[in-house]
């Protein structure tokens, strides 16, 4: 085993078959096409970011590995909740043993409950609440609009969380993104918790829904952003779970061929996900790759894999090989 590579030489000799050898075929292949050149989003479902995915995602984005993230709301905000309340999070390792009365009393703690892991309501999400909506209002203030992940990184580049870190901030993927100014992709951002805090903003007239920029405006964003960067060749597209996070910006190849007629836009030129999903009836999640050909995504010659596993097991693999681990 080579001694600078342990996880790469590992897998490269004991994942030989069924699922674990399509994760060492999609590492593979998403290491030649960033040494090929092209670009690569990966995308965000699930709870990756309470899963700590930081700590293997964070590298990959300073090493270049990943040129564009798409995300949920959760994982957008969780990754700075993880940031700055980690010492107060609480692992229920037994979590399939409680009873409704048991959930209730971490609710009443103040513990919001993610499979195994509570997050705590007054240090993360709180700590947080304060400092992002003086960045909404003074964006108010001004008359400035900007995108739900723009409002994170000027709080972030602002430093008034610096006083809360309670991890190496290396193990954060958004202040990892932050510093590229990576470009982000957030659909469906008010179905988060920080999302339902500035519709209560909102309600109450403190904030005008206008100054956070729309789905629309990102596919917009995207479609500009795609077209610019595939060249001739295409994006790849590495996709962890399903939902909108995948959804969303891997429609943006049909609309640039369908909608706006625009010609020489290349097919996404990688695709793999990572998903526990079983193929089931009109599922996205489950369906297989060779169903997107059908709706203009992807090519026929498209490198396409599918691995059914637990991507809080898998994606750190890939990322390992993918960054020579």
């Amino acid at each position: 085993m080579e001694s600078n590579k342990p996880i790469s030489s590992f897998i490269e000799k004991h994942y030989l078959h069924f699922n674990s050898a399509t994760l060492v075929d999609a590492a593979k292949a998403y290491k030649e096409h960033i040494e090929s050149g092209k670009k690569m989003m990966i995308t965000l479902a699930g709870a990756m970011s309470t899963a700590e995915l930081g700590i293997s995602l964070a590298e990959m984005i300073r090493q270049d590995k990943v040129q564009i993230i798409s995300c949920t709301g959760a994982n957008l905000e969780e990754d700075l909740m993880n940031l700055v309340a980690h010492n107060h999070y609480k692992r229920v390792p037994h979590y399939r043993d409680l009873t409704p009365q048991q959930e209730w009393e971490l609710l009443q703690s103040g513990l919001n409950r993610v499979t195994d892991t509570c997050i705590p309501e007054e240090e993360a999400f709180r700590r947080l609440q304060s400092h992002l909506f003086d960045v909404w209002k003074e964006a108010q203030d001004k008359g400035e609009r900007y995108f739900p992940h723009e409002y994170m990184y000027k709080m972030l580049r602002s430093g008034v969380l610096e006083q809360y870190y309670q991890i190496d901030p290396k193990n954060s993927w958004m202040i990892a993104a932050a510093e590229k100014n990576l470009p982000i992709v957030v659909p469906g951002w008010e179905d988060s918790t920080m999302g339902n805090i500035f519709a209560s903003y909102c309600i109450t007239g403190e904030l005008k829904p206008s100054i956070v920029k729309s789905g629309v405006e990102y596919m917009m964003f995207l479609a500009d952003w795609y077209t610019n960067n595939a060249g001739t060749e295409g994006v790849g597209f590495f996709q962890i779970g399903g939902g909108i996070a995948g959804d969303f910006p891997i429609c943006v190849v049909p609309m640039l061929h369908q909608d706006l007629e625009r010609t020489g836009i290349p097919f996404w030129s990688y695709f793999c996900q990572i998903s526990d999903s079983t193929t089931s009836y009109g599922s996205y999640s489950g369906a297989v790759p060779n169903e997107k050909i059908t709706w203009g995504k992807l090519n026929i010659d498209t490198p396409k894999f599918i691995i059914e596993s637990d991507a809080t097991i898998v994606a750190p693999l890939i990322f390992a090989y993918v960054l020579g681990w």
